[in-house]
Protein backbone atom coordinates (compact mmCIF):
# COMPACT_ATOMS: atom_id res chain seq x y z
CA UNK A 1 0.00 0.00 0.00
CA UNK A 2 1.13 3.52 -0.69
CA UNK A 3 2.03 5.41 2.46
CA UNK A 4 -0.27 8.30 3.20
CA UNK A 5 1.22 11.75 3.27
CA UNK A 6 0.65 13.45 6.60
CA UNK A 7 -0.47 17.06 6.83
CA UNK A 8 2.14 19.63 5.95
CA UNK A 9 1.55 22.86 7.82
CA UNK A 10 2.99 25.87 6.08
CA UNK A 11 4.26 29.03 7.72
CA UNK A 12 0.71 30.38 7.71
CA UNK A 13 -0.43 27.41 9.78
CA UNK A 14 -2.86 26.35 7.06
CA UNK A 15 -2.55 22.83 5.73
CA UNK A 16 -2.93 23.02 1.98
CA UNK A 17 -1.36 21.53 -1.05
CA UNK A 18 -2.78 18.06 -0.63
CA UNK A 19 -2.73 17.41 -4.34
CA UNK A 20 -4.87 14.40 -4.99
CA UNK A 21 -5.42 14.38 -8.74
CA UNK A 22 -4.13 11.59 -10.88
CA UNK A 23 -4.37 8.77 -8.36
CA UNK A 24 -4.11 5.44 -10.13
CA UNK A 25 -6.98 3.11 -9.41
CA UNK A 26 -5.88 0.16 -7.27
CA UNK A 27 -7.75 -3.11 -7.05
CA UNK A 28 -8.30 -5.70 -4.35
CA UNK A 29 -5.45 -8.12 -4.59
CA UNK A 30 -4.60 -9.55 -1.17
CA UNK A 31 -5.91 -10.57 2.20
CA UNK A 32 -4.78 -9.65 5.69
CA UNK A 33 -4.06 -11.99 8.61
CA UNK A 34 -7.81 -12.24 9.36
CA UNK A 35 -8.56 -13.35 5.82
CA UNK A 36 -10.22 -10.01 4.97
CA UNK A 37 -9.69 -8.63 1.51
CA UNK A 38 -7.75 -5.41 1.04
CA UNK A 39 -10.03 -3.23 -1.07
CA UNK A 40 -7.71 -0.59 -2.42
CA UNK A 41 -9.83 0.92 -5.18
CA UNK A 42 -9.51 4.69 -5.02
CA UNK A 43 -12.25 5.67 -4.48
CA UNK A 44 -14.45 2.60 -4.14
CA UNK A 45 -17.61 1.86 -6.09
CA UNK A 46 -16.85 3.96 -9.18
CA UNK A 47 -17.55 1.18 -11.67
CA UNK A 48 -21.08 0.59 -10.36
CA UNK A 49 -22.03 4.24 -10.96
CA UNK A 50 -20.38 4.72 -14.33
CA UNK A 51 -23.71 5.08 -16.13
CA UNK A 52 -25.43 7.41 -13.69
CA UNK A 53 -22.71 9.84 -12.63
CA UNK A 54 -22.94 13.63 -12.99
CA UNK A 55 -19.56 14.06 -14.62
CA UNK A 56 -18.36 16.07 -11.62
CA UNK A 57 -15.20 14.75 -10.02
CA UNK A 58 -13.41 15.74 -6.84
CA UNK A 59 -9.89 16.75 -7.81
CA UNK A 60 -8.41 18.23 -4.65
CA UNK A 61 -8.74 18.64 -0.89
CA UNK A 62 -7.41 21.48 1.22
CA UNK A 63 -7.47 21.48 4.99
CA UNK A 64 -7.25 24.70 6.99
CA UNK A 65 -6.47 25.12 10.66
CA UNK A 66 -7.55 28.62 11.69
CA UNK A 67 -6.89 30.09 15.15
CA UNK A 68 -8.59 33.39 15.96
CA UNK A 69 -6.21 33.64 18.92
CA UNK A 70 -2.89 31.79 19.42
CA UNK A 71 -4.20 30.09 22.57
CA UNK A 72 -7.64 29.04 21.31
CA UNK A 73 -8.71 25.55 22.40
CA UNK A 74 -11.03 25.31 19.39
CA UNK A 75 -9.15 26.45 16.29
CA UNK A 76 -11.44 26.04 13.33
CA UNK A 77 -10.93 23.07 11.04
CA UNK A 78 -12.19 24.00 7.57
CA UNK A 79 -12.16 21.74 4.52
CA UNK A 80 -12.32 22.82 0.89
CA UNK A 81 -13.16 20.29 -1.84
CA UNK A 82 -12.24 21.20 -5.43
CA UNK A 83 -13.76 19.75 -8.60
CA UNK A 84 -12.97 19.39 -12.28
CA UNK A 85 -15.55 22.07 -13.16
CA UNK A 86 -14.27 24.73 -10.81
CA UNK A 87 -17.02 24.29 -8.24
CA UNK A 88 -15.74 24.19 -4.67
CA UNK A 89 -17.41 23.14 -1.45
CA UNK A 90 -16.64 24.22 2.10
CA UNK A 91 -17.21 22.31 5.32
CA UNK A 92 -16.22 22.43 8.98
CA UNK A 93 -15.07 19.76 11.40
CA UNK A 94 -13.91 21.86 14.35
CA UNK A 95 -13.43 19.63 17.41
CA UNK A 96 -12.50 21.32 20.65
CA UNK A 97 -9.11 20.21 21.92
CA UNK A 98 -8.46 17.83 19.01
CA UNK A 99 -7.89 20.03 15.95
CA UNK A 100 -4.73 18.25 14.75
CA UNK A 101 -6.35 14.83 15.04
CA UNK A 102 -9.33 15.88 12.89
CA UNK A 103 -7.07 17.48 10.26
CA UNK A 104 -5.09 14.24 10.02
CA UNK A 105 -8.29 12.19 9.81
CA UNK A 106 -9.65 14.30 6.94
CA UNK A 107 -6.38 13.64 5.15
CA UNK A 108 -6.83 9.91 5.78
CA UNK A 109 -10.11 10.05 3.85
CA UNK A 110 -8.51 11.33 0.64
CA UNK A 111 -8.68 7.88 -0.99
CA UNK A 112 -12.45 7.97 -0.49
CA UNK A 113 -12.76 11.30 -2.28
CA UNK A 114 -10.35 12.02 -5.11
CA UNK A 115 -12.00 10.98 -8.35
CA UNK A 116 -15.40 10.48 -6.69
CA UNK A 117 -18.60 12.14 -7.88
CA UNK A 118 -19.46 14.70 -5.15
CA UNK A 119 -23.16 14.44 -6.01
CA UNK A 120 -23.21 10.94 -4.50
CA UNK A 121 -23.26 12.31 -0.97
CA UNK A 122 -24.89 9.36 0.78
CA UNK A 123 -22.65 6.78 -0.90
CA UNK A 124 -19.53 8.67 0.17
CA UNK A 125 -20.89 9.12 3.71
CA UNK A 126 -21.62 5.41 4.05
CA UNK A 127 -18.22 4.46 2.72
CA UNK A 128 -16.36 6.75 5.13
CA UNK A 129 -18.41 5.54 8.10
CA UNK A 130 -18.58 1.82 7.35
CA UNK A 131 -15.17 1.33 5.76
CA UNK A 132 -13.46 2.94 8.73
CA UNK A 133 -14.42 -0.35 10.45
CA UNK A 134 -14.14 1.12 13.96
CA UNK A 135 -17.32 3.10 14.44
CA UNK A 136 -16.93 6.82 14.46
CA UNK A 137 -16.13 8.70 17.62
CA UNK A 138 -15.58 12.46 17.85
CA UNK A 139 -12.47 12.56 15.62
CA UNK A 140 -13.79 10.43 12.75
CA UNK A 141 -17.24 11.96 13.18
CA UNK A 142 -15.87 15.49 12.88
CA UNK A 143 -13.78 14.61 9.81
CA UNK A 144 -16.83 13.06 8.11
CA UNK A 145 -18.86 16.13 9.11
CA UNK A 146 -16.50 18.55 7.38
CA UNK A 147 -16.39 16.49 4.19
CA UNK A 148 -20.16 15.96 4.14
CA UNK A 149 -20.89 19.68 4.50
CA UNK A 150 -18.54 20.42 1.61
CA UNK A 151 -20.24 17.77 -0.54
CA UNK A 152 -23.67 19.31 0.09
CA UNK A 153 -22.25 22.76 -0.70
CA UNK A 154 -21.09 21.47 -4.09
CA UNK A 155 -24.37 19.65 -4.65
CA UNK A 156 -26.39 22.81 -4.08
CA UNK A 157 -24.13 24.90 -6.31
CA UNK A 158 -24.31 22.37 -9.13
CA UNK A 159 -28.12 22.29 -8.94
CA UNK A 160 -28.41 26.05 -8.39
CA UNK A 161 -30.36 25.74 -5.14
CA UNK A 162 -29.78 26.45 -1.44
CA UNK A 163 -29.25 23.27 0.52
CA UNK A 164 -32.35 23.89 2.65
CA UNK A 165 -34.49 23.78 -0.49
CA UNK A 166 -32.85 20.52 -1.56
CA UNK A 167 -33.88 19.15 1.85
CA UNK A 168 -37.48 20.29 1.42
CA UNK A 169 -37.48 23.57 3.37
CA UNK A 170 -38.12 26.15 4.47
CA UNK A 171 -40.80 25.45 7.05
CA UNK A 172 -40.75 29.10 8.11
CA UNK A 173 -39.96 31.83 5.59
CA UNK A 174 -39.04 34.23 8.41
CA UNK A 175 -35.87 32.25 9.04
CA UNK A 176 -34.57 30.07 11.86
CA UNK A 177 -35.32 30.94 15.47
CA UNK A 178 -32.20 31.08 17.63
CA UNK A 179 -30.78 31.99 20.99
CA UNK A 180 -27.67 33.66 22.37
CA UNK A 181 -25.73 32.89 25.52
CA UNK A 182 -25.89 35.30 28.45
CA UNK A 183 -23.66 35.69 31.48
CA UNK A 184 -25.33 38.03 33.92
CA UNK A 185 -23.90 38.08 37.42
CA UNK A 186 -26.44 40.52 38.83
CA UNK A 187 -30.10 41.36 38.49
CA UNK A 188 -29.20 44.78 37.08
CA UNK A 189 -26.99 43.30 34.34
CA UNK A 190 -29.72 40.85 33.39
CA UNK A 191 -32.34 43.58 33.18
CA UNK A 192 -30.08 45.54 30.81
CA UNK A 193 -29.58 42.42 28.71
CA UNK A 194 -33.33 41.93 28.66
CA UNK A 195 -33.92 45.37 27.19
CA UNK A 196 -31.25 44.83 24.52
CA UNK A 197 -32.57 41.38 23.65
CA UNK A 198 -36.17 42.52 23.35
CA UNK A 199 -35.11 45.47 21.18
CA UNK A 200 -33.44 42.98 18.82
CA UNK A 201 -36.42 40.66 18.82
CA UNK A 202 -34.50 37.93 20.69
CA UNK A 203 -36.98 35.64 22.41
CA UNK A 204 -34.68 32.99 23.87
CA UNK A 205 -31.38 32.86 25.79
CA UNK A 206 -29.30 30.26 27.58
CA UNK A 207 -27.33 30.38 30.81
CA UNK A 208 -25.64 27.85 33.08
CA UNK A 209 -25.26 26.97 36.74
CA UNK A 210 -22.19 28.30 38.59
CA UNK A 211 -19.32 26.26 39.99
CA UNK A 212 -18.16 22.66 39.84
CA UNK A 213 -20.14 19.93 41.51
CA UNK A 214 -19.34 16.97 43.72
CA UNK A 215 -21.25 13.70 43.32
CA UNK A 216 -23.11 14.40 46.55
CA UNK A 217 -23.36 18.13 47.18
CA UNK A 218 -24.24 20.19 50.26
CA UNK A 219 -27.48 22.12 50.41
CA UNK A 220 -25.89 25.63 50.56
CA UNK A 221 -24.33 25.12 47.13
CA UNK A 222 -27.57 23.72 45.72
CA UNK A 223 -29.37 26.82 47.02
CA UNK A 224 -26.89 29.06 45.17
CA UNK A 225 -27.70 27.36 41.86
CA UNK A 226 -31.45 27.57 42.49
CA UNK A 227 -31.24 31.28 43.34
CA UNK A 228 -29.11 31.83 40.23
CA UNK A 229 -31.83 30.36 38.02
CA UNK A 230 -34.56 32.24 39.89
CA UNK A 231 -32.72 35.54 39.40
CA UNK A 232 -32.55 34.96 35.65
CA UNK A 233 -36.26 34.27 35.41
CA UNK A 234 -37.23 37.27 37.54
CA UNK A 235 -34.92 39.70 35.71
CA UNK A 236 -35.59 38.49 32.17
CA UNK A 237 -39.34 38.26 32.59
CA UNK A 238 -41.88 35.94 30.96
CA UNK A 239 -41.34 37.22 27.40
CA UNK A 240 -37.96 35.52 27.05
CA UNK A 241 -37.53 31.74 27.05
CA UNK A 242 -34.66 30.55 29.21
CA UNK A 243 -32.64 27.36 28.82
CA UNK A 244 -30.19 26.28 31.51
CA UNK A 245 -27.12 24.19 30.70
CA UNK A 246 -25.89 21.94 33.52
CA UNK A 247 -22.99 20.91 31.23
CA UNK A 248 -23.02 17.40 32.71
CA UNK A 249 -21.46 18.81 35.89
CA UNK A 250 -24.04 17.27 38.21
CA UNK A 251 -24.66 13.72 39.33
CA UNK A 252 -28.14 12.18 38.97
CA UNK A 253 -28.83 12.76 42.67
CA UNK A 254 -27.89 16.45 42.57
CA UNK A 255 -29.52 17.07 39.19
CA UNK A 256 -32.76 15.49 40.41
CA UNK A 257 -32.98 18.08 43.18
CA UNK A 258 -32.18 20.98 40.87
CA UNK A 259 -34.67 20.03 38.15
CA UNK A 260 -37.42 19.62 40.73
CA UNK A 261 -36.70 23.01 42.28
CA UNK A 262 -36.59 24.63 38.83
CA UNK A 263 -40.09 23.53 37.79
CA UNK A 264 -41.84 26.79 38.81
CA UNK A 265 -39.46 28.76 36.53
CA UNK A 266 -41.02 27.39 33.32
CA UNK A 267 -37.67 26.88 31.63
CA UNK A 268 -37.54 26.01 27.94
CA UNK A 269 -35.25 23.10 28.79
CA UNK A 270 -32.49 21.88 31.08
CA UNK A 271 -29.44 20.70 29.16
CA UNK A 272 -27.08 17.85 30.00
CA UNK A 273 -28.10 17.27 33.62
CA UNK A 274 -25.63 14.37 33.55
CA UNK A 275 -23.16 12.91 31.02
CA UNK A 276 -25.11 11.86 27.89
CA UNK A 277 -23.61 8.37 27.75
CA UNK A 278 -25.36 7.46 31.02
CA UNK A 279 -28.86 6.78 29.71
CA UNK A 280 -30.16 5.21 32.90
CA UNK A 281 -29.05 8.21 34.93
CA UNK A 282 -30.77 10.52 32.44
CA UNK A 283 -33.94 8.46 32.81
CA UNK A 284 -33.79 8.79 36.59
CA UNK A 285 -33.60 12.59 36.31
CA UNK A 286 -36.32 12.80 33.66
CA UNK A 287 -38.77 10.87 35.83
CA UNK A 288 -38.45 13.55 38.52
CA UNK A 289 -38.96 16.59 36.28
CA UNK A 290 -41.70 18.22 34.24
CA UNK A 291 -39.12 20.55 32.65
CA UNK A 292 -38.01 19.30 29.20
CA UNK A 293 -34.62 17.56 29.22
CA UNK A 294 -32.13 18.17 26.41
CA UNK A 295 -28.81 16.55 25.51
CA UNK A 296 -26.76 15.29 22.58
CA UNK A 297 -23.99 17.70 21.58
CA UNK A 298 -21.34 15.02 22.27
CA UNK A 299 -23.10 12.21 20.38
CA UNK A 300 -21.97 10.87 17.00
CA UNK A 301 -24.22 9.72 14.15
CA UNK A 302 -27.82 8.57 14.48
CA UNK A 303 -26.57 5.31 16.00
CA UNK A 304 -25.17 7.21 18.98
CA UNK A 305 -28.58 8.77 19.68
CA UNK A 306 -30.72 5.69 19.24
CA UNK A 307 -30.88 4.50 22.85
CA UNK A 308 -31.74 7.96 24.19
CA UNK A 309 -34.55 8.37 21.67
CA UNK A 310 -35.98 4.86 21.95
CA UNK A 311 -35.87 4.96 25.77
CA UNK A 312 -38.03 8.08 25.82
CA UNK A 313 -35.85 9.77 28.44
CA UNK A 314 -35.24 13.06 26.63
CA UNK A 315 -37.42 15.70 25.03
CA UNK A 316 -34.85 17.53 22.89
CA UNK A 317 -31.76 16.40 20.93
CA UNK A 318 -28.85 18.81 20.47
CA UNK A 319 -26.49 17.03 18.11
CA UNK A 320 -23.78 19.16 16.50
CA UNK A 321 -23.36 19.28 12.71
CA UNK A 322 -19.57 19.46 13.11
CA UNK A 323 -19.44 16.15 14.99
CA UNK A 324 -22.57 14.11 14.27
CA UNK A 325 -21.75 13.47 10.61
CA UNK A 326 -22.44 16.75 8.81
CA UNK A 327 -25.67 17.68 7.10
CA UNK A 328 -26.40 14.03 6.33
CA UNK A 329 -25.81 13.03 9.96
CA UNK A 330 -27.90 15.82 11.44
CA UNK A 331 -30.72 15.12 8.97
CA UNK A 332 -30.79 11.42 9.93
CA UNK A 333 -30.83 12.20 13.65
CA UNK A 334 -33.68 14.70 13.19
CA UNK A 335 -35.71 12.19 11.18
CA UNK A 336 -35.23 9.47 13.79
CA UNK A 337 -36.12 11.88 16.59
CA UNK A 338 -39.26 13.14 14.82
CA UNK A 339 -40.69 9.63 14.65
CA UNK A 340 -40.45 9.38 18.43
CA UNK A 341 -41.76 12.86 19.19
CA UNK A 342 -38.35 14.24 20.17
CA UNK A 343 -37.55 17.82 19.13
CA UNK A 344 -34.29 19.30 17.81
CA UNK A 345 -32.27 22.24 19.14
CA UNK A 346 -28.85 21.70 17.50
CA UNK A 347 -25.62 22.72 19.18
CA UNK A 348 -23.27 25.06 17.28
CA UNK A 349 -20.42 26.49 19.33
CA UNK A 350 -17.53 26.27 16.91
CA UNK A 351 -16.96 28.17 13.67
CA UNK A 352 -19.27 29.89 11.18
CA UNK A 353 -19.32 27.30 8.37
CA UNK A 354 -20.88 24.64 10.56
CA UNK A 355 -23.25 27.21 12.00
CA UNK A 356 -24.45 28.30 8.58
CA UNK A 357 -24.76 24.68 7.44
CA UNK A 358 -26.91 23.89 10.48
CA UNK A 359 -29.45 26.55 9.50
CA UNK A 360 -30.16 24.68 6.26
CA UNK A 361 -31.12 21.54 8.18
CA UNK A 362 -33.08 23.52 10.77
CA UNK A 363 -35.17 25.10 8.03
CA UNK A 364 -36.22 21.74 6.62
CA UNK A 365 -37.03 19.59 9.66
CA UNK A 366 -40.53 19.55 11.20
CA UNK A 367 -39.35 18.96 14.78
CA UNK A 368 -37.03 21.97 15.05
CA UNK A 369 -37.36 24.25 18.10
CA UNK A 370 -34.44 26.66 18.34
CA UNK A 371 -30.83 27.00 17.19
CA UNK A 372 -27.90 27.63 19.51
CA UNK A 373 -24.99 29.88 18.69
CA UNK A 374 -22.29 30.54 21.27
CA UNK A 375 -22.48 34.27 20.65
CA UNK A 376 -23.71 37.05 22.87
CA UNK A 377 -26.55 39.52 22.55
CA UNK A 378 -23.89 42.12 21.74
CA UNK A 379 -21.53 41.16 18.85
CA UNK A 380 -18.03 40.06 19.87
CA UNK A 381 -14.66 39.77 18.13
CA UNK A 382 -15.56 36.55 16.31
CA UNK A 383 -18.73 38.10 14.88
CA UNK A 384 -16.70 40.91 13.35
CA UNK A 385 -14.14 38.53 11.84
CA UNK A 386 -16.86 36.30 10.38
CA UNK A 387 -18.50 39.32 8.76
CA UNK A 388 -15.16 40.22 7.14
CA UNK A 389 -14.81 36.66 5.82
CA UNK A 390 -18.29 36.28 4.35
CA UNK A 391 -19.36 39.82 3.59
CA UNK A 392 -22.43 39.54 5.82
CA UNK A 393 -23.01 39.16 9.59
CA UNK A 394 -22.88 35.38 9.74
CA UNK A 395 -24.79 33.82 12.64
CA UNK A 396 -26.30 37.11 13.79
CA UNK A 397 -30.06 37.13 14.20
CA UNK A 398 -32.49 39.62 12.74
CA UNK A 399 -35.67 40.01 14.82
CA UNK A 400 -34.74 36.88 16.75
CA UNK A 401 -34.15 34.70 13.67
CA UNK A 402 -31.25 33.69 11.48
CA UNK A 403 -31.98 34.75 7.88
CA UNK A 404 -31.86 32.16 5.10
CA UNK A 405 -29.81 32.92 2.01
CA UNK A 406 -31.19 32.36 -1.50
CA UNK A 407 -27.67 31.68 -2.81
CA UNK A 408 -26.95 28.11 -3.99
CA UNK A 409 -25.19 25.60 -1.78
CA UNK A 410 -24.50 26.80 1.73
CA UNK A 411 -24.89 30.39 0.57
CA UNK A 412 -21.45 31.94 0.90
CA UNK A 413 -18.07 32.45 -0.74
CA UNK A 414 -14.84 32.27 1.26
CA UNK A 415 -11.29 33.11 0.22
CA UNK A 416 -8.20 31.28 1.39
CA UNK A 417 -6.44 34.63 1.70
CA UNK A 418 -8.86 35.81 4.41
CA UNK A 419 -8.13 32.71 6.48
CA UNK A 420 -4.37 33.18 6.21
CA UNK A 421 -4.59 36.17 8.55
CA UNK A 422 -5.30 33.76 11.39
CA UNK A 423 -2.57 31.09 11.32
CA UNK A 424 -3.07 27.75 13.00
CA UNK A 425 -1.81 27.97 16.58
CA UNK A 426 -1.76 24.23 17.08
CA UNK A 427 -3.97 21.94 19.11
CA UNK A 428 -4.65 23.23 22.61
CA UNK A 429 -6.34 21.26 25.41
CA UNK A 430 -9.76 22.25 26.65
CA UNK A 431 -10.27 23.38 30.24
CA UNK A 432 -8.96 21.05 32.92
CA UNK A 433 -10.59 21.67 36.28
CA UNK A 434 -10.28 19.86 39.59
CA UNK A 435 -12.05 19.72 42.91
CA UNK A 436 -10.32 20.91 46.09
CA UNK A 437 -9.13 17.38 46.82
CA UNK A 438 -7.48 17.12 43.40
CA UNK A 439 -10.07 14.85 41.79
CA UNK A 440 -11.15 15.52 38.23
CA UNK A 441 -14.22 17.73 37.88
CA UNK A 442 -16.77 17.97 35.07
CA UNK A 443 -16.98 21.51 33.74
Amino acid sequence: MLRRNFLALGSTGIATGIAMAGHAKRRASATDSCGCAFFQASPGGLDAFAGVGSGLKITGIKIFGVSLTPTSDRPYVFVKLETNRGLVGWGEGTLEGKAGAVMACVNDFRDFLIGADPMQVEHIWQSMYVHSFYRAGPVIGSAISAIDQALWDIRGKELGMPVYKLLGGPFDSRGVRGYYHIDGSSREQLMQLRETALAQGVSCVKTGIPGYWEWIERRPKIDIAIKHMQMHREALGPEIDIAVDFHAKTSPSVASILVKEAEPLNLLFIEEPCPPENVQAMAKIARRSTTPIATGERLIASYGCRELVESGVIDILQTDINHVGGISGLWKVASMAAISGVSMAPHACEGPIGGLATLHVDAAIPNFIVQEICGQVKPNMADKIWEEWFGFPAMRMVSGRFPLSDQPGLGFELSEKSLAKFPFGGTKPMARVFHDDGSVAEW
